[in-house]
Formats: structure tokens, sequence, C-alpha cells
């Protein structure tokens, strides 16, 4: 296939090499006759410019800020440092600039602070993990106001003024992890549902995977578990979790709704309850440790590395080839147990 120049296209229209330029660039006065001309030559050679040349020629740098929850409060979100340094290093090259901007996981005057200050430096894209659902509604229309593109990951919120959206269906994992626990629990006892760390009433992914969980249930032709709600911060865990659990007889289930399943295993070693199946998310090196040793039952691996490398990629590819960027990317719903660990971990 011949590549055309600019020459190549002058030449072909009868035209100079400048109103070639003016006509791919849009920039300056052409002729109505001679933008006919070039246009003709354009659609007769199925011309395709090279956005990435094009952006190097004129020092285009695009900007993408990656707003996520501190990974040294939380372990869950180091992957995705993983996933941004792979994307950071493949596009170097091609006039993007990738930065990385931590708020606390627990603090919701944290995630205003940094998206303000974010905001005021104008980037092109924000990716977002949206942790405070009423929070990230208010700073997503700040960013939209402002022009900037807004992608989210992980953590799904409900507006029009989001420009994509990459993770699990969260309702699904929800009842999946229920089918997996009405498999390995008996009839006739008690099922926990367990939110730790964050105000469940503002944290949609908690909300969603709960509805979707308590969803096959009621589905059931027979339902024969009780099925309770336990929400918590992780600092009052070890005094609440004990007290809820005594008031609580019968329990032969627990579904953990983040990535924290190891702190109940904790717990109830302290305790020293047995036979309680333990079904949590995400493969942190105590959640693995855990489930090799039979204590947990499984795990829902949420992938968030991949999660963040496509969101990234979705935009770049944006930037340099004007794709449109997809409004949603559900990723599969990866069932973890000890047989099969090993090969999402090596």
């Amino acid at each position: 296939m011949k590549i055309y120049t600019i020459k190549d296209i002058a030449k072909l229209a009868g035209v100079s090499k400048g109103t070639v330029d003016r006509v791919l660039h849009k920039r300056g006065k052409v002729s109505e006759k001679a933008l006919e001309r070039v246009n003709k030559i354009l659609k007769e050679i199925d011309f395709q410019p090279n956005p990435i040349a094009r952006n190097l020629k004129n020092n285009k740098v695009y900007r993408i800020c990656v707003v996520l929850p501190n990974p040294e409060e939380d372990a869950f979100w180091q992957p995705c440092i993983e996933g941004i340094e792979e994307a950071v290093d493949e596009f170097k090259s091609f006039g993007i600039s990738i930065k990385s901007y931590f708020y606390s996981p627990s603090s919701t005057k944290s995630f205003i602070n940094i998206n303000d200050e974010i905001l005021k430096t104008s980037p092109d894209a924000v990716l977002l993990s949206p942790l405070f659902y009423k929070e990230s509604i208010e700073v997503t229309q700040k960013y939209t106001s402002a022009s900037i593109i807004v992608s989210t990951f992980n953590n799904q919120i409900d507006s029009k003024q989001i420009g994509s959206f990459v993770g699990q269906d969260l309702f699904q994992s929800g009842r999946v992890a229920a089918k997996l626990m009405d498999m390995v629990t008996k009839p006739k006892s008690k099922i926990i549902i367990v939110h730790i760390d964050e105000a469940v009433n503002n944290a949609l992914h908690m909300q969603e995977k709960e509805k979707g969980f308590r969803n096959y249930f009621e589905e059931l032709s027979t339902p024969e578990y009780e099925l309770s709600t336990f929400n918590v911060i992780q600092s009052e865990l070890d005094k609440s979790l004990p007290s809820f659990l005594s008031s609580h007889t019968n329990v032969s289930g627990i579904f953990v709704t983040t990535s924290k399943a190891y702190k109940v295993v904790e717990i109830l070693e302290k305790l020293k309850y047995g036979d309680i199946n333990i079904i949590g998310y995400d493969l942190l090196p105590k959640n693995i440790s855990y489930m090799k040793n039979n204590i947990i039952n499984f795990l829902i691996n949420q992938n968030p590395k991949m999660q963040t490398y496509i969101s990234l990629t979705y935009l770049v590819e944006h930037f340099l080839f004007s794709k449109e960027i997809p409004t949603q990317k559900l990723l599969p719903i990866d069932i973890i147990n000890s047989e099969n660990v090993k090969s999402y971990i090596q």
C-alpha cells in the first residue's frame, strides 16, 4: 500500500504543498476550487493522517490524571499502580503524560481536596475511582464543566457526564458470590454480609454487591437461609464483629464485599470459630494465604491492574487516533479457589 506524502497529494491535485498543508490542518485560507481538488484526491487515495506524528510535530502533550485511593492505606489499589506504570511506559513516546494522585479511602475531604487540586491544573482527562458516590458526582460535574473528560474504573456511578466505565458488573458479582455460598453452606442457617470501612449509604459498589447477593437468594424457590448485614469501620472491627456474632447464632457463611476478608478471618481465628464459609474479593497476599489453607473458600478477582490499564488505553487512543471511548467495558468475574489461584499470581 502506497504511503502518500503532502508532495504527492499536491502533485495529484495540481496545487501547492502549502495548500495541501492548510487543508489537512484546517488553517489559513484556501480557495473553494483548491479545496475541492484536494478533498477529491484525499477521498480517492483514502488518505489517513498520522495523528501521532501530528501531535509530536505540534509538541502537543495530552495530560491524564489518575485519581485513586492511597495503596499504602489499602493494598487492593497496589495493582492499579502497576497498570498505570505499564501504560506510562507504553505511551511515554507519544506525547502522553500520565500522573497519579492519591486520596485517603476513609476521608471524603481528602477526595474532594485532591480533585480540586487537579481541577486547577486543567488536564485533558481524569481517570477516577469514585469510592464516594455523592462526592464523585459533584467533582465529575466540575470536570465536565471545565471540558475535562472523565472516565471511571472499579466503582460505577450513575452519571451521564461519565465518559467511560471499566470494571465488573457488581450486581452480577454479588449473585455469583451468592451462588457459591449456596453451594457450600448448610441449609437453615445464617449468612452474614459484611461491609468494612466505608459508609455503605455512600458506597454504591458495596450496595450493588449486596443487592445481587440478596437477589439470588430471593429468587430461590425454597429460600433456606437467613441473611443479615453488618456494617463496620475497620478500626472497630475487632470489637464489633465478636459482639455481632455473639448475638447471631448458627452462622455458617460470611460474604465480605471488599478485599478485607482476611480481617474477618483473623478475628474468627481468635474467637476459635470453625466451619464458617468465607467468600470475599481480590488477590491480596493475606487473602491468598488463607485460601490456600482452605479457610477462605472463594475469592472473586476484580483485576484492578487490568481495569486501570484498559481505562488509560481508551483515553490514549482517543487522543492519538480520535477513537470513540467505549461507554462501558465489563471484565470477567473470575472465581478463584485454592486449586486455580497459582495461575493468577504467577
